[in-house]
C-alpha cells in the first residue's frame, strides 16, 4: 500500500510513538486532539478516534485504534471517524487493529482503557448540542452490567427501570444508593461499587454517603426505606422480559463477502479457510454479533476506506447498527478472527517486515516529524531474574509408585530422566514463610509415577491449607525459579523407580541408567555457581554444541570439551561440575578443533553438530483470563489492561506468559473447584486460546490468594494489603467505599534488622545446606584459580553464608566483558579475589551496615555479638530475635546519612561495570560508598529507608543499578 503525505491528516503526525492513549474528536470533519485532562469524558453528540499504544517486551509497539460514536452523532461525523481511523492506521505502518464502538455497546477492550467506567454527557460540537452546564444536582438512575468491566447506562428515574437481574445506582444530592438485583452475582455487585466510587469522587468531591440496597429485603433498614421512598414506596418488581438482541445475533450464520469498489458480494463456500482471502482484495466476515473487515496487504488506502464504508452499510442494512466492526490487516489478524476459520496456518508468508512502516517513517521524517516511536526498537537484553529468595529449606522426594522416598541433601539436586520427583521449598517472604511445592517429570518417566506425584503433591498443598504455591514442571522446560532453588542441578539418563524398570523390561528397551564407570557425556550450562546444570546426553558427537562445554568420562578416562563459542565463565562452571561428577580424577582438556583421537573414539567418531545455543521459550507480555470449568469444558474470558483489582476472590484466573502460566485461585472459591486448579491449567495449555503454539509441557503454577509469590506479583502493581482482606469481593469494596475498611497494620518484618548486612547465621532451623556430594576438606587434584576455589568453598560451607540473604549472582562474579586478553584476565582475577576475600575473611567491625540514623539498643548489640560467636564456634544455639522496638527511626531532614569512616566515591567508580573502579572497597556493599545525595538520586530513597527494606528487595534494587 503506497502512502503519500496528502493522505495523512496533520493531526496524526507523530502519533503512537510512546505507550499510552491519544484521543481526537471530530470537529468540522477534522480530528482535533482532546486534552489529556478530558480523557474519559465523551459527549453523546460527538464522534471520537482513540489510539491505544502498548510497548511490548520485544521492543515493538502495538497499536489498537477505536472510533467511538455517540448515540446522537451525525452520520457524516461517524463516517469521518471511520475514514480517519484508516488514515491513522496508514500513518502507523498499516498493522493496527481497528474497532467500531457504539455508545452503550462498547467492547470490553475499549472500556478497559477508562476504568472503572465511562458515563457520556449530553451535548456535542458539530451536532449542534450545547454541553451540559453546571447546574443544581438532579437525581439520576444508572444501570450497571458486567462482571469484569462495567457498562453504565443512564435510564429513566422510575420504578419500571428496575429489575432483578442487574445492578442500579441511584445518585442523589446527599447519598448514592446501589440496588443489587437478586439475580446479580457478587462479582457484578463488586464492580458496580467501583462506579459508585467514581460518581462519589467525580460529582460529590468524595463527600457523600453510600448505601447498599439488597433486592427483596423490603424495609429491613433505614437506607432501604429511604431508597424505596424516593420511588413513592415499595412495590414488587416485575420479571424482566426484554428481548436479548445479543443472543439472537449470535445465532446468525457466518457469511463471507468480497468487497470491490465499495460494494460487497457474497462468497459461497462450504468451509472457511485462509486460502479464500486474496492479498489484493478486502473481505467482510459477518459473524452476527461481530463483523470483521479483512484488508489485504496489497490494497490501497482508498480501497480500504471504501471497504470500511461498505462494512458500515452492511450492518445498517441488516438493522444491526449496534454490533461491533473489527478491521484487521493481513498478517496481523486477531485471535478471534482466526478462530472463525476451519483452518488457519500457524504462520503466513506475508512480506511485511518493517517495510511499510519504514517508508511511512522516512516520509514523516522528511517533514520534520519525530519518528522514533514508529520503528521497532531493539529490545534490551536482560538476564532472567528468579524473583525468589534462594536461601530457604529444600526437601526432595523421589516417587516410586504410590510411595515417595526423601532424598539426602547431597542427592537432592540429582534427578533421573526416568523418574518423577516432588520438592518442597520454604523461604522467607516479607511478612511470613513462603512455600513452593512442585512436581518434576522426567522425559522417560511413566504415567503411573506422574499421576502419583501429582496426587501426593496436591495433598501436601492441601495439608498446608492451600497456602503453598504449587508447580508442575517437565524436564527440559524448567523455569529460572527452579534452577535458582536447586543451584547446582544434574539430570542423569535412565531411572530408579520400579515403574520405569518395568516399562523398559516389558518393551525390551536397554536400561541406560547412569553408571559411575560407564560411558557418559554431560552438557554444562548456566550463568553462575548459583544457577548451573549438567545434563546427561547421548555419548555421540552429534550431541556436542559449539556454544557449550561438556564433560565426558568412561572408566578411567575423563575429558572436558569447550566449544569455540563458550566463555571463560562457562569453562569455570565445568570445573565446578567436575567436583560433583568425578571429584577425584584429573581431566584432559579438549578445545573444539584440537581434540585427541581418544576423545573422538569414545564418541564413536567425528560428526556434524550444531553451534546455536539452546533456547527456552521466551516470556511474552502477559494476558489475564477469567476461567470457568463446567462439565469438563474450560471457558475463558480475557481481561484487558488488567490490574490487581481484577483478581476477584470468588473466581479462578490464568495469567498466561507463554513460557509459563499461573493459575490464581481466590479465597472464596469453593473447595471442590480449588482442587481442580491444576486441571484448569492443563486444559488451558491444551486449548491454546491465544493460538500461540504454547507448549503442553510449559510450567504451571497454582497460586493462592494471600500467598502470591514475588515471581507472580511482579506482573502487577501489587498491594499485599488487598490480599489480606477477608469476605467476598462486594463486602471488601463496600467497606472501602464507605470508608470503614480496617486499616492494615504495618507489621514488623519477619527478618530482624541485624540482617542488614551482617554475616551472622540464620537460626538453625531455617538453614539449608548447600554442600555438594564431596567433602570441602578433601585434597583437590586439579589446578584451579584461587579465586574460584575460595568462591566454591563459600557455597560449600553453610556457616559462611547469611541464609536470610540471597547468594551472590553469577553475573557479578563473572563479568560479561571478559575477553581472553591476558591483561583483562588478570584484572578479572583480581576482582574475583577481592570479592571472595569478603567471604573468606572474618567480618570487619563495619560488616553489619546499619545507618547512623538507626539506633540499636544494648539488647540488639548483644544479639549481634552472640550471632557472631555462634558463627565462629559452629554452635547450634539459635539467637533470639530482637523485639521490634529495639530499632527506632531518628532521621532529621537534611541530616547526613553517610556511614562514618567510609570514603565517598562517585557512582561511576563503584558500579560493577566501571572502567575506573574504586580500589579497596567491599564489593558486596558498593552502595555504602555513595554520598547521601547521589544515593537518593540513584535509589529514589534515603539510605535509612533503603536499609529498612527486606534484603532481597535491597539486592533487586542494587542489581538494577549495577551495584550487586
Amino acid at each position: 500500500m503506497s502512502v503519500s503525505m496528502r493522505d495523512l491528516d496533520p493531526a496524526f503526525q507523530g502519533a503512537g510513538q510512546k505507550a499510552g492513549i491519544e484521543i481526537w474528536r471530530i470537529e468540522n470533519f477534522n480530528p482535533v486532539p482532546v486534552p489529556k485532562s478530558s480523557y474519559g469524558k465523551f459527549f453523546t453528540g460527538d464522534s471520537y478516534v482513540i489510539l491505544k499504544t502498548a510497548a511490548l517486551k520485544n521492543g515493538a509497539l502495538r497499536h489498537d485504534i477505536h472510533y467511538w460514536l455517540g448515540k446522537d452523532t451525525s452520520q457524516d461525523e461517524a463516517g469521518t471517524a471511520a475514514v480517519k481511523t484508516v488514515e491513522l492506521d496508514a500513518a502507523l505502518g498499516g498493522r493496527a487493529v481497528q474497532y467500531r464502538e457504539v455508545q452503550g455497546h462498547e467492547t470490553e477492550k475499549f472500556l478497559s482503557y477508562f476504568k472503572p467506567c465511562i458515563i457520556p454527557q449530553e451535548g456535542g460540537v458539530a451536532s449542534g448540542f450545547k454541553h451540559a452546564e453546571a447546574e443544581e444536582h438532579k437525581i439520576r438512575l444508572f444501570v450497571c452490567k458486567g462482571k469484569h468491566v462495567v457498562h453504565v447506562k443512564e435510564v429513566p428515574f422510575a420504578r419500571s427501570s428496575l429489575n432483578h437481574d442487574d445492578i442500579f445506582i441511584l445518585d442523589t444530592k446527599s447519598k448514592i444508593f446501589q440496588f443489587n438485583g437478586s439475580n446479580s452475582s457478587i462479582q457484578e455487585r463488586a464492580k458496580a461499587l467501583e462506579v459508585v466510587q467514581y460518581i462519589k469522587d467525580t460529582y460529590h468531591d468524595g463527600k457523600c454517603e453510600v448505601a447498599a440496597i439488597e433486592d427483596g429485603k423490603l424495609m429491613a433498614d433505614a437506607d432501604t426505606g429511604e431508597f424505596w421512598g424516593l420511588f413513592g414506596g415499595f412495590a414488587p418488581l416485575p420479571r424482566k422480559t426484554t428481548h436479548d438482541e445479543t443472543r439472537s445475533n449470535d445465532a446468525l450464520p457466518t457469511r463471507l463477502f468480497q468487497v470491490a469498489k465499495g460494494q460487497s458480494t457474497p462468497v459461497e463456500v462450504d468451509s472457511l479457510t485462509r486460502e479464500l482471502l486474496d492479498t489484493n482484495k478486502c473481505y467482510i466476515l459477518d459473524c452476527g454479533v461481530e463483523v470483521f473487515l479483512w484488508m489485504g496487504r496489497a490494497t490501497s488506502l482508498d480501497e480500504r476506506k471504501s471497504a470500511s464504508g461498505a462494512a458500515d452499510e452492511l450492518v445498517r442494512g441488516l438493522d444491526r447498527s449496534k454490533c461491533h466492526i473489527v478491521r484487521v490487516i493481513e498478517g496481523f489478524e486477531t485471535v478471534m478472527f482466526r478462530s472463525k476459520f476451519d483452518s488457519w496456518p500457524q504462520s503466513t508468508n506475508v512480506a511485511v517486515s518493517e517495510d511499510g512502516r519504514g517508508k511511512v517513517a522516512a516520509m514523516l521524517k522528511r517533514q520534520g516529524v519525530n519518528v522514533k516511536g514508529l520503528l521497532k526498537s531493539t529490545p534490551p537484553k536482560e538476564e532472567p531474574q528468579p524473583y525468589i529468595d534462594c536461601t530457604g529449606n529444600l526437601q526432595v522426594w523421589r516417587v516410586n509408585g504410590q510411595e515417595k522416598t526423601l532424598l539426602p541433601a547431597v542427592e537432592q539436586s540429582k534427578f533421573y530422566s526416568g523418574d518423577c520427583y516432588i520438592f518442597q521449598y520454604s523461604y522467607p517472604g516479607d511478612e511470613k514463610e513462603e512455600f513452593l511445592i512442585g512436581t518434576w517429570f522426567g522425559k522417560q518417566s511413566v504415567e503411573e509415577d506422574r499421576v502419583s506425584a501429582t496426587s501426593q503433591a496436591s495433598k501436601m498443598v492441601e495439608s498446608l491449607k492451600f497456602l503453598a504455591t504449587q508447580a508442575r514442571i517437565y524436564e527440559g522446560n524448567e523455569p529460572i525459579q527452579f534452577f535458582a532453588i536447586f543451584q547446582s542441578f544434574m539430570i542423569f539418563k535412565g531411572g530408579l523407580s520400579e515403574g520405569y524398570k518395568k516399562y523398559i523390561s516389558e518393551n525390551e528397551l536397554p536400561d541406560d541408567t547412569y553408571s559411575q564407570d560407564g560411558l557418559a557425556l554431560f552438557r554444562v550450562q548456566g550463568t553462575g555457581p548459583d544457577n548451573m546444570q549438567a545434563i546427561q546426553v547421548e555419548p555421540v558427537a552429534t550431541s556436542l554444541n559449539s556454544s557449550y562445554c561438556y564433560i565426558l568420562h568412561s572408566g578411567s578416562s575423563l575429558f572436558t570439551w569447550s566449544g569455540n563459542l563458550t566463555t571463560s565463565e562457562d569453562q569455570e562452571l565445568v570445573e565446578r561440575q567436575l567436583d560433583i561428577i568425578k571429584p577425584d580424577m584429573q581431566s584432559k582438556v579438549q578445545k573444539e578443533g584440537a581434540e585427541s583421537e581418544q576423545f573422538w573414539d569414545l564418541l564413536g567418531g567425528k560428526s556434524e553438530y550444531p553451534s546455536q545455543k539452546l533456547g527456552r521459550e521466551a516470556e511474552t507480555d502477559p494476558h489475564l483470563f477469567s476461567c470457568t470449568l463446567s462439565k469438563g469444558e474450560l471457558q475463558v474470558k480475557e481481561i484487558y489492561n488488567f490490574n490487581q483489582d481484577d483478581l476477584m476472590t470468588e473466581d479462578i484466573f490464568i495469567l498466561d506468559c507463554h513460557s509459563d502460566i499461573y493459575v490464581w485461585v481466590g479465597q472464596q472459591v469453593q473447595p471442590k473447584n480449588k482442587i481442580q486448579a491444576l486441571t484448569i491449567g492443563e486444559k488451558f495449555l491444551e486449548r491454546d486460546f491465544l493460538l500461540e503454539k504454547i507448549s503442553r509441557e510449559a510450567p504451571i503454577y497454582v497460586v493462592m490468594e494471600g500467598s502470591e509469590p514475588s515471581f507472580f506479583t511482579r506482573f502487577f502493581t501489587w498491594d499485599s494489603s488487598k490480599s489480606a482482606m477477608h469476605g467476598n469481593s462486594f463486602q471488601r469494596k463496600l467497606a472501602i467505599v464507605k470508608g470503614v475498611a480496617t486499616p492494615v497494620v504495618d507489621k514488623p518484618k519477619r527478618r530482624t534488622p541485624a540482617s542488614y548486612g551482617g554475616r551472622s547465621p540464620a537460626p538453625e532451623k531455617s538453614q539449608r545446606s548447600r554442600s555438594m556430594s564431596f567433602s570441602p576438606d578433601r585434597v583437590r587434584v586439579r589446578g584451579r584459580s584461587p579465586a574460584f576455589n575460595a568462591l566454591a568453598a563459600t557455597f560449600e560451607n553453610p556457616n559462611a553464608r547469611n541464609l536470610s540473604t540471597p547468594p551472590p549472582m553469577g553475573r557479578k562474579i563473572y563479568p560479561k566483558s571478559v575477553t581472553p586478553d591476558s591483561s583483562k584476565v588478570a584484572s578479572r582475577s583480581a576482582a574475583i579475589a577481592a570479592l571472595t576475600a569478603s567471604f573468606e575473611q572474618p567480618a570487619p567491625a563495619r560488616e553489619t551496615i546499619i545507618p547512623r540514623s538507626v539506633k540499636v539498643t544494648p539488647e540488639a548489640s548483644k544479639l549481634e555479638t552472640n550471632s557472631k560467636e555462634n558463627s565462629v564456634g559452629n554452635k547450634t544455639e539459635s539467637p533470639k530475635p530482637p523485639k521490634p522496638e529495639t530499632i527506632q527511626e531518628d532521621v532529621k531532614e537534611g541530616e547526613t546519612e553517610d556511614e562514618e569512616g567510609l570514603p565517598i566515591y562517585p557512582y561511576e567508580r563503584v558500579k560493577t561495570t566501571s572502567t575506573d573502579p574504586a580500589t579497596e572497597i567491599d564489593v558486596t556493599k558498593r552502595e555504602t560508598y555513595l554520598s547521601s545525595e547521589e544515593f537518593k538520586e540513584k535509589f529514589g530513597m534515603a539510605k535509612a529507608a533503603f536499609y529498612k527494606l527486606p534484603k532481597w528487595k535491597q539486592n533487586k534494587l542494587k542489581m538494577a543499578l549495577q551495584l550487586f
